[in-house]
């Protein structure tokens, strides 16, 4: 009978007492390490000459790709943006497409995974509104239009966090089941085929969650200086 693993932290690959090591930590320690050394190569012997290394051709490719959405999206300037959304997509992306590899588990088909991403985006939000606008005009929007609405804007806050998480855990989670189930049960062709859409998926669910983030934080942006405006006009 073919069992399925829900989560892979469910799969404990090292265990000393109460201290363990299990696949969503293994894994995501992997894709931090292929991060690290590719950045690290494609780093190596930068020029701003026309004859460019092909590490670094495609860091710059990648780089502008991702100012290009951020702009396109917040309409404000990219650069205080793009490490933390440029991460986000990176990771997740890498993450997702390693799946092709044979007994690598994608760590965001973890839920544990998928909400830490989703609350580094929550706390992302109002450091990048502090930072541009100051705290006490972030705080004073929870008060907007009435101070009646403080709780449904606190509960917002969070809900829209949640549906990051479960959106990306649900779509791969369910991609890597499903394939894992055709596997034993039919021939190796129709899930080869299924692997390289659940990897189309994969890259696409990368960027839905990276531009949702950047979409929040300059949404929140947006509505401090809207009030602001407002307030000016008064």
């Amino acid at each position: 009978m073919l069992k399925v693993t829900i989560s892979p932290d469910e799969i404990i690959i090292v265990q000393c007492g109460r201290f363990y090591i299990n696949a969503t930590i293994l894994f995501t320690w992997v894709v931090m390490a292929l991060l690290v050394i590719g950045a690290r190569i494609a780093a190596r012997n930068l020029t701003a000459e026309t004859k460019l290394s092909r590490w670094q051709n495609l860091m710059e490719v990648l780089v502008s790709g991702i100012n290009s959405q951020i702009r396109e999206v917040s309409r404000q300037e990219p650069g205080p943006y793009l490490p933390f959304i440029g991460t986000l997509f990176i990771f997740i992306a890498v993450s997702n497409l390693l799946a092709v590899v044979p007994g690598y588990i994608p760590p965001t088909s973890s839920l544990s995974m998928t909400a830490a991403l989703a609350l580094s985006v929550l706390v992302a939000v109002p450091l990048f509104t502090i930072t541009r606008h100051g705290l006490r005009s972030y705080l004073k929007q929870y008060l907007q239009p009435t101070f009646f609405m403080l709780p449904f804007n606190i509960i917002g806050e969070f809900s829209r966090t949640l549906a990051l998480a479960v959106r990306l855990y649900g779509n791969i989670m369910s991609g890597t089941i499903i394939v894992a189930i055709l596997l034993g049960v039919i021939p190796l062709f129709f899930p080869v085929i299924l692997q390289v859409l659940g990897l189309l998926t994969g890259f696409i669910q990368a960027y839905i969650f990276a531009v949702l983030a950047m979409v929040y934080i300059a949404s929140a942006n947006r509505a401090h200086e809207h009030t602001q405006k407002v307030k000016g006009e008064q």
